[in-house]
């Protein structure tokens, strides 16, 4: 239940109040299983050793980056037009790492608009995201930053900008193939 004021219920037990470092950790968690789960489901429902949980509307197979993605948006609104206790922040938390695990398990079906479940692309793109909420939530302060914890952030960063730059070309490549089909059937289209 959100309450509308930063104060919690008088009938809820003080909560601790959460660091970025914790809520980033339960993130990570989340995130984590979630994104084996979401795997293991795939592998256990193609190779029919569970009934299909997959949800269809007609014929259209609605993909889970869709749960994500509403999720996504419902804890953001949540967030922005209401006052959440701590307690409702861990929660938060628990919400935010299943619903990007759910996205980002499909990434490249997103940023490829279609294509198999098993694209090089979500693999990457879940590596990054785990890399950077495990920084977060396992770094020492900055403070405490020693040259070995500089390396593994830098290393961890140009990992990160060498796949934006596949990305990228990638993109590239795909605006060079299709691009030409588009501009002549926007061309040939109603004016």
């Amino acid at each position: 239940m959100i309450s509308p004021s930063a104060q919690p219920a008088p009938d809820l037990p003080a909560v601790a109040s959460c660091r970025p470092r914790q809520l980033a950790r339960i993130v990570f968690t989340t995130f984590l299983l979630t994104f084996i789960a979401s795997r293991l489901l795939v592998i256990l429902i193609m190779g029919r050793m569970i009934p299909d949980l997959f949800l269809h509307m007609g014929q259209t197979h609605v993909h889970h980056l869709n749960y994500g993605i509403f999720l996504l948006s419902t804890l953001t609104g949540l967030l922005l037009f209401f006052r959440v206790t701590e307690r409702e922040r861990l929660w938060c938390a628990v919400a935010y790492g299943f619903s990007l695990a759910l996205t980002f398990d499909e990434f490249g079906m997103w940023l490829h608009l279609g294509g198999g479940y098993w694209q090089r692309a979500s693999f990457d793109a879940v590596i990054v995201v785990a890399s950077l909420f495990g920084m977060i939530a396992f770094a020492p302060p900055l403070e405490r930053m020693r040259a070995h914890h500089w390396i593994t952030g830098g290393v961890t960063l140009m990992a990160t900008v060498v796949f934006y730059i596949m990305l990228f070309r990638s993109l590239n490549y795909v605006g060079e193939k299709v691009g030409p089909r588009f501009h002549q059937l926007e061309q040939s289209g109603p004016s």
